[in-house]
């Protein structure tokens, strides 16, 4: 999958986000996620948010700290958040395009904290502009052991991981199931009619209780550069 389909989700759907109808039982990962990051963030003065979207999780966070930087690998995603912040009463962001295969365009120890909200792992290789005792902190759907090897191989210590399935998506019908998978990354359409057999046995593994339902599996993770 390529940044082609996040530039294309940007397009269709107005930023990265999913537009599905579905409701979340039990304790969602996402939740406790943002929970922990406000708790987090006043400790902060220069902060990353890696794999910003098109930016309207970063603008909600800047309530919580002096200064936060936005990045993207998509270009499409970035259009959106700056045309976002343009229309917003926040003055403490900045959005970046960059991506995270090359040199970051930031200073050595530019920041104390860098969050990854489901953006690229590869900001682990980039410890460079985290500073002294800084913290990384994310939290992901796949690729555990790739973050575990990131983390441990760019010298971060106090690693931390927690993982989360016991929350339950619940979908009204088999019309959002379709969108929801749709807009999974690299992901193909699931709404469309030539796709209906595959939409079948995708209804079929995901039936919990008699009703279409998706077990939600994340993981939250956290570290510290010495």
């Amino acid at each position: 999958m390529g940044i082609e389909w996040y530039d294309m989700i940007a397009r269709k759907n107005g930023g990265y986000k999913n537009t599905a109808v579905f409701t979340v039982e039990g304790v969602s990962a996402e939740d406790r996620f943002e929970q922990r990051l406000i708790a987090m963030l006043p400790n902060f003065k220069s902060v990353l948010d890696a794999g910003c979207g098109h930016g309207e999780f970063t603008l909600k966070m800047s309530s919580y700290t002096p200064s936060l930087v936005g990045l993207d690998n998509s270009i499409e995603m970035i259009k959106i958040a700056k045309a976002i912040h343009e229309d917003s009463k926040v003055n403490n962001v900045l959005f970046e395009y960059a991506s995270t295969k090359t040199e970051l365009p930031f200073k050595d120890q530019q920041f104390d904290l860098i969050y990854n909200r489901r953006g690229p792992t590869s900001i682990i290789n980039h410890s460079r502009i985290l500073g002294t005792g800084g913290t990384i902190f994310g939290i992901h759907s796949g690729a555990l052991d790739t973050v575990k090897q990131r983390l441990s191989s760019n010298g971060f210590i106090g690693i931390e991981i927690e993982e989360f399935n016991s929350a339950v998506l619940a979908f009204p019908n088999e019309i959002e199931f379709a969108k929801f998978l749709s807009e999974i990354p690299g992901n193909p359409d699931y709404t469309a009619s030539k796709l209906r057999r595959e939409l079948d046995i995708q209804i079929e593994n995901n039936t919990i209780n008699g009703r279409i339902a998706v077990r939600e599996y994340r993981y939250i993770w956290k570290a510290v550069k010495p």
